[in-house]
């Protein structure tokens, strides 16, 4: 039976999603807390690995469950009897404790053809910088990044739509093995908040490792007057990660929400994720 997990998590004293040996992390956390439920080791397959501090409002997942384990919710007494999917969310977040740092927020059976990981089209993140105009909220610290100066809102969103659009991001991306660094940029712009904090929305098929937190900075430094608003464009053309600027912190960024397609086109999408990405014409 493969289940659906929605997530959220406060991700600073996490060091990253992925399991690691003799370190916390969110797989790690929330494998356990299963496990405890259905009496046996799990394994899950998530949407979007984040790196070491990155938050998650919206991350999705999902995991197998076998015979054993299934019957094992199945027979689960109580008001959430007739929905055993369901009762998984409620059920870790017993275990996960009062005030954790991660949570299920729902847990359902998945569609056929789903996979958290390839059916998903696209992702999209929110990034908290906090500037001289704004000032800085302490109940906000874990959320959000500082910087010292002021930023010109309004030249780095100019900056930020410039690249929006499928591309070779290899100037945005740390590079890994056998990895492609083609995505499709969907959305990325910048407003201030009610209280004019820096907020950036981004939005992609996917997103290559630290792409997000390096859009940003790349960004920051238009505003700061560093860079020029047409500079983004000609760096990330020469496919090779610069100095011009700076990879922001993680703290600042937060995973927001996952799309899938209708459920119909589910195994279709994945397939498609699947296949090694190219730019047409080249």
């Amino acid at each position: 039976m493969r289940i659906r997990l929605d997530i959220a998590y406060d991700g600073t004293h996490f060091r990253g999603w992925a399991k690691q040996p003799n370190l916390r992390t969110v797989q790690g956390t929330l494998e356990a807390a299963l496990a405890r439920i259905v009496g046996s080791d799990v394994q899950f397959v998530v949407a979007g690995r984040t790196d070491a501090g990155v938050h998650a409002a919206g991350q999705v997942a999902h995991v197998d469950l076998d015979e054993a384990q299934w019957s094992r919710i199945e027979a689960r007494h109580g008001r959430a009897a007739h929905d055993p999917a369901g009762s998984i969310a409620g059920r870790m977040r017993g275990v996960l404790g009062a005030y954790p740092d991660v949570t299920v927020t729902r847990s359902s059976i998945a569609p056929d053809g789903f996979d958290a990981r390839f059916s998903a089209v696209w992702r999209r993140y929110r990034y908290r910088l906090a500037d001289e105009s704004s000032g800085y909220d302490p109940l906000r610290r874990h959320d959000t990044t500082t910087h010292r100066g002021a930023l010109d809102a309004e030249a780095m969103d100019a900056a930020a739509r410039t690249l929006i659009g499928l591309h070779d991001f290899a100037a945005y991306c740390k590079p890994r093995e056998e990895s492609t660094t083609i995505r499709t940029l969907l959305d990325y712009r910048w407003t201030r908040d009610e209280l004019g904090v820096l907020v950036a929305e981004v939005k992609a098929d996917a997103f290559c490792h630290s792409m997000v937190r390096a859009l940003v900075g790349a960004c920051a430094a238009v505003g700061e007057g560093r860079l020029d608003v047409d500079d983004l464009v000609v760096l990330r053309d020469a496919l090779e990660r610069t100095s011009e600027f700076k990879v922001l912190a993680a703290r600042g960024l937060t995973l927001t929400e996952v799309g899938y397609p209708a459920d119909d086109l589910l195994s279709a999408r994945a397939e498609q994720t699947r296949a090694r990405r190219e730019i047409p014409g080249e």
